[in-house]
């Protein structure tokens, strides 16, 4: 897989690895300043045209997948194929052997916790009855974040081939979404037209016709952006969505969507369809100089868009077993229904202006 990003823009790649001193979120706000002022904006990219792009950046030993900022650095910046990482501890226990001369990637390591010895009264150094130091787990309020370099697995020797996932159907993606879509309860409004928006007046999303989409992804990744939006609602996630077009409140709305869709489309499989941001890369560029903090902010945002609609996935699943128990002689599982929002009733409208995208038409694109 080439991105042609990745390989125009390889010094700057490079030169994120080497910035140690840097703080992270400074130093993702400036590739991403980079890349939108050569033209484009890292997710713009056509995510669907390859399999790996839906590979999550993942922890080679402990199989879990990066979150929020740290999930968007390394998806948005690795040069390399293979989405699993590992510190250089984690490789030493496995018996793998990073590479002489290798270059990490610095990612943000937060510590909830930490061991201290035990001590008694007198002060003295609390033993086990093998004779070692017993500690006690401190939980630190704050938590302390610090930096943690991670290798590639293609940077380590003895790291197993990756295993090859199942290979699900278009169709079986596109009736996951569809699940998905249905189960979070939105109302959700086909016109014929060229317009794609979640009005919060109404709490509802308005989508063209499904037939005016070039193909049942592009119209999926279109609604999902649009759910991102529809997540903001105050008896959601609650946040400020009640801005006019053009403010630089918009553009941060519309970012959080934005990298929520890519995340999404790589949870689920269908790709990213950017769709065109001529009218937010000024903003966007605006609000990351001044406040590189912003992509910080934005990707934990954009994470939490994410779990709060994958929630509805699981409850499919959930469903799914219920339905499965009630044919058997077992008890069937008890499955909250999906509770509908009550439509404001005092709020001002506010729709957006569009730009004509072929026959597809998004909200603030």
């Amino acid at each position: 897989m080439n991105f042609p990003w990745k390989t125009t823009l390889n010094p700057l790649i490079l030169s994120i690895m080497a910035a140690e001193t840097k703080k992270m979120h400074e130093a993702v706000a400036e590739k991403i300043i980079a890349l939108l002022k050569e033209g484009t904006a890292p997710w713009q990219l056509p995510w669907e045209k390859s399999t790996a792009a839906f590979d999550k950046p993942q922890n080679a030993v402990t199989d879990k997948a990066y979150r929020g900022l740290n999930a968007l650095y390394l998806q948005l910046f690795s040069p390399f194929e293979d989405p699993r990482w590992a510190t250089f501890k984690q490789a030493q226990s496995q018996g793998w052997q990073v590479q002489k001369g290798a270059k990490g990637m610095a990612i943000n390591f937060v510590k909830t916790h930490q061991y201290y010895p035990k001590k008694d009264e007198q002060g003295k150094q609390v033993l086990d009855e093998n004779g070692k130091p017993v500690k006690v787990r401190r939980t630190l309020n704050p938590p302390l974040v610090t930096k943690a370099w991670v290798f590639n697995a293609e940077q380590i020797k003895g790291v197993p081939p990756i295993a090859k996932s199942q290979k699900i159907s278009q169709w079986e993606k596109l009736n996951r979404v569809e699940g998905l879509v249905k189960n979070t309860g939105a109302s959700i409004a086909h016109v014929h037209g060229n317009s794609a928006y979640y009005s919060p007046l109404g709490d509802n999303i308005r989508m063209p016709e499904k037939t005016q989409f070039k193909s049942s992804d592009r119209y999926y990744a279109t609604l999902l952006h649009e759910l991102g939006h529809w997540t903001g609602h105050k008896n959601r996630l609650d946040r400020s969505i009640m801005n006019s077009f053009g403010t630089q409140e918009y553009a941060r709305e519309e970012l959080r969507a934005e990298i929520a869709s890519m995340m999404l489309g790589s949870e689920l499989q269908i790709g990213h369809d950017p769709g065109q941001h001529l009218a937010y890369v000024d903003s966007w560029i605006k609000i990351l100089t001044e406040k590189p903090f912003e992509i910080h902010q934005a990707a934990s945002d954009s994470q939490k868009i994410m779990d709060y609609l994958m929630t509805f996935d699981r409850k499919k699943e959930l469903k799914q077993v219920a339905s499965k128990s009630s044919t058997s002689d077992t008890e069937p599982v008890e499955v909250p229904d999906v509770e509908r929002i009550p439509e404001l009733s005092h709020q001002p409208e506010v729709k957006y202006q569009k730009q004509e995208m072929e026959t597809t038409l998004k909200f603030g694109r």
